[in-house]
Order: structure tokens, then sequence, then C-alpha cells
């Protein structure tokens, strides 16, 4: 017998998030259930039954709230309303909470509801923020406050959610421990077993935590090669490629930078995500791109590549990683986060954090030693993104007391 499954996201259908969102509820309608997406902002894919609950001038009103009063996920107080309005009317079995800041809720107000709801709750982290007092991610400044409660914090201006003109961490953190903690029946999922540690020792450890990676689009990410490298003139030289959203300082942008000044000749970096402002000041050996929303462009980018590399600072679980695996392409990341754990010997190479000596190396044993197309090929199997979102199917079927 099916089920109905809500999914309340920032975003449905856009950016990495938004996909896992519809992928998630198409895996639902393939397995005979239901699926309702309630979302913040932009818009849906066609054929997809979704309900936006928040708005343009209210996201506004919760961006200013957040840069003037230091307070973010505590605005959108109607909107909240409204998203309770509908859960209600809708009646799911199931809660699936996917990335819910973003200016776009009142998470007291929500959570309020979820504790007398009597319904499951699931609760995908895609990000550190639901326990920490401000930020969405810690490990570049190597901050451990949110372990036993966030007191100052001294990149409140500089990190997501940028609270530009108050520090309200300390504030921010026990609201967030008070509504966030004694949901009857609770369940967190992360895509790591480095979130799942970090989670076991924050305020939401009470919680079970289910690891459940992300998945991948294996039909469009692939072996594909059209000519892109005799397009750009890079026969015969060695590619190294590096994808990001944002380019933001958590990206790596100054490692990618360095190498173009230490690499030797033969060698040639791209650079996918750039803004307009930095790719005026690209060195010589580095290619620049804005970001691309085709995934069929972006797979032709890491087909044609040597070596995909992540030098990020802060991450959870990467897609680029996988994404470049399943177009056949080694992978070379810093140990950060976990980004390794897509990773295994015959497929990637990972040095420390930061290490600008090490990352160097690790790219000239590429280039001498490559590791072969097939172990790549092989190791994006296990993340293909139906065999991974049955992973939630199942999950959602077993809380909801009506197992296959």
């Amino acid at each position: 017998m099916g089920i109905k499954v809500l999914q309340i996201s920032t975003v449905c259908g856009s950016g990495s998030v938004g996909r896992i969102v519809t992928d998630i509820y198409h895996t639902l309608e393939q397995n005979g259930d239901q699926c309702l997406i309630a979302y913040g902002r932009q818009g849906a894919p066609e054929g997809v039954q979704a309900f936006r609950f928040g708005s343009a001038p209210d996201m506004l009103l919760h961006v200013l709230s957040t840069f003037f009063r230091g307070e973010h996920g505590f605005a959108s107080a109607g909107q909240t309303r409204r998203l309770i309005r509908k859960i209600r009317q809708w009646d799911p079995d199931v809660i699936h909470l996917q990335n819910i800041h973003g200016f776009i809720l009142q998470t007291e107000l929500l959570f309020d509801y979820l504790k007398g709801a009597g319904k499951p709750v699931v609760w995908t982290l895609h990000d550190c923020w639901p326990y920490t007092g401000h930020c969405a991610f810690y490990d570049y400044t190597a901050c451990t406050g949110w372990k036993s409660g966030c007191r100052t914090c001294r990149e409140y201006r500089r990190t997501y959610p940028y609270a530009l003109f108050r520090n309200q961490t300390e504030s921010n953190y026990e609201r967030k421990k008070k509504a966030f903690t004694n949901v009857p029946d609770l369940t967190v999922a992360v895509p790591s077993r480095w979130l799942q540690k970090e989670v076991e020792q924050s305020f939401l450890k009470d919680y079970p935590v289910k690891v459940i990676p992300n998945g991948i689009d294996r039909k469009i990410f692939h072996p594909t090669e059209k000519g892109l490298r005799r397009k750009l003139g890079l026969e015969g030289t060695f590619v190294i490629l590096g994808v990001a959203n944002v380019w933001e300082r958590r990206k790596g942008l100054p490692y990618f930078t360095e190498l173009a000044d230490r690499l030797p000749d033969g060698f040639q970096i791209i650079l996918i995500g750039l803004s307009r402002k930095q790719l005026r000041t690209l060195p010589e050996r580095i290619t620049g791109f804005t970001r691309t929303a085709s995934g069929e462009e972006l797979a032709e980018y890491y087909s044609m590549a040597d070596v995909f590399v992540n030098a990020t600072l802060e991450d959870n679980f990467p897609t680029t990683n996988l994404e470049a695996l399943a177009c056949g392409t080694p992978v070379i990341t810093f140990a950060t986060g976990g980004s390794p754990e897509s990773l295994n010997e015959d497929c990637g190479r990972v040095v420390p954090k930061g290490d600008k000596e090490a990352l160097l190396q690790a790219v000239l044993q590429e280039q001498r030693e490559p590791k072969s197309t097939e172990a790549c090929l092989k190791r994006a199997e296990q993340y293909e993104k139906y065999d991974r979102f049955r992973e939630y199917v199942e999950l959602y079927h077993q809380l909801a007391g009506r197992g296959e």
C-alpha cells in the first residue's frame, strides 16, 4: 500500500539540494507512493506536485532580519503558518525536512507543530547549520564551540548566513537547541560518515542517525567525448579540472592559482563556476568559465579532463567527486569533511587539507601513474541516484509502519 510523503525544502528542482528533492519525488512515484514538495523560493519543474509557501517580499524581510538582527531561521512566521496549514490539509504519513534554512521559515513555529503532529519526521542535514549558533560550516576555522554551546563567533559577518550588524550566535544556539530537540519520532539522515560523527557530538545526538550518501544520474554523467579537448586547443596537454557553484574561500581557489605557478609545461587548469570578476584575474595557465546549468555540458568537461581536483576546505559529501568518477575521471581531494569517502585508492588520491606541496605532488603523480577509467566507473556504480534514494523510500515505509 502506498504512503504519502511531504518534503520541505528551500528550493525545488534547482541546485544540488533541489535536484535531490525532485529525484526522491520521482523515486517515490516509481514505488507507487505519493509525494508533495513544499518549497520556499524560485520555481518547480513541470510534472511535479509542489506547493510554494514562500514569497519574494517575505524572503527579503528574512534577509534583512538576518543582516540587521542576526536572527536567521527565525523570521517568515506568516509563511510558516501557511505551510503548517497545508501539512494539516494534505495529511502526509511522513514529513521529510530537507534544507530548511535559506530565508524561508520560522523554524521554532515549524518544530513546535512537529512535536505535536504525531507524524514521523526525517531530517536530512546537507550542512551543519541545524546544530550551530550561526555557521553552515565550521571546518575552515576549526571551531568546536558548537559541541558545548556557541558563545561567541568571530566569523558571523564573513560566513553564511551573513549577520552583518549583530552577533546573536549564543542566543541562536540556545533557541535552536530548544526548538530542534525532543521531537517524538525524528530520524536524522546525513550523506557522509563524517557528518554522522559530528551530529553525534551535537545537541542532536539523541536522535538516530542514518547515513544515506548522495546519488547522481549516470544517464547524464558518463564518459562523453565530443571533441571538447580539440575545440579548446588542449590536445597533448594534461588537463586539471575544478568545479564549484561559487568559488568562495572555502572552495580553495588560491590552491589552483598556486598550482598554475608551479606546474611544468604541458599542464592546463580549467575552472568552472567562476564569477566575471574572478575571470579577469586568472593566471595564464588557468582557463575559466562561468557556471553552467547543463549537466550534459558539465559531463563533457569531466570526461575531457585527466584529473578532477577538489581543493575544498569545508564540505559534507560533494557530488562533484561523484560526477567526475561517473565520467571516468580520477579525483584528488583534500582530506576535508566527507569528501574522501567517495574514493578508494584505485580511483583517487587524498592529501592533507591545505597542504600545497602534497597537492602538487599528487597531480604530478597522477600524470606519471594515472588511475584507470574502469576503476572510476566501477566506484561510481554505487552512487546511482535511484539506488541511493530508494534507501529513503525504505526508511519512509519503515517509519510509517508499512514495511515493504
